[in-house]
């Protein structure tokens, strides 16, 4: 139970971030482009990157730690930061075809997945 409290905690922390980051790019960069989901992205991917290496590689930081910053903190702020370190973990097994087949198909299938629910959701209302 603590663990999944930890997660909950961390999460909800990772998601107002991730709020907070869209907000700012929409009023420094404006509505033009997805700036906000960018940047959460690229800045998540690269903290998951410092966080796996130092912390949990470097430090041996206990399970709770690492379950509230890499699967609570970063998985609420972004998503996109664990498919990042699977897709790296992947190739760095050497299953360098593993992990291109696992990015192609999480993209080309999420989306797919999205226009299907757009498709659904536009069918029932």
């Amino acid at each position: 139970m603590l663990h999944t409290l930890l997660v909950a905690l961390g999460g909800a922390i990772g998601a107002s971030l991730r709020h907070l980051t869209s907000l700012a790019a929409l009023r420094i960069l404006g509505p033009q482009f997805p700036f906000g989901t960018m940047t959460v992205n690229i800045v998540g991917s690269f903290a998951m990157g410092v966080l796996v290496e130092l912390i949990a590689r470097r430090f041996g930081a206990s399970s709770e730690l690492r379950l509230f910053l890499a699967t609570g903190l970063l998985g609420g702020y972004t998503t996109f930061s664990a498919f990042s370190l699977d897709t790296i973990v992947l190739w760095e097994r050497g299953a360098a075809t593993l992990a291109v087949c696992y990015v192609v198909a999480s993209v080309l299938v999420s989306i797919a997945a999205l226009v299907a629910g757009l498709s659904l959701g536009r069918a029932i209302f």
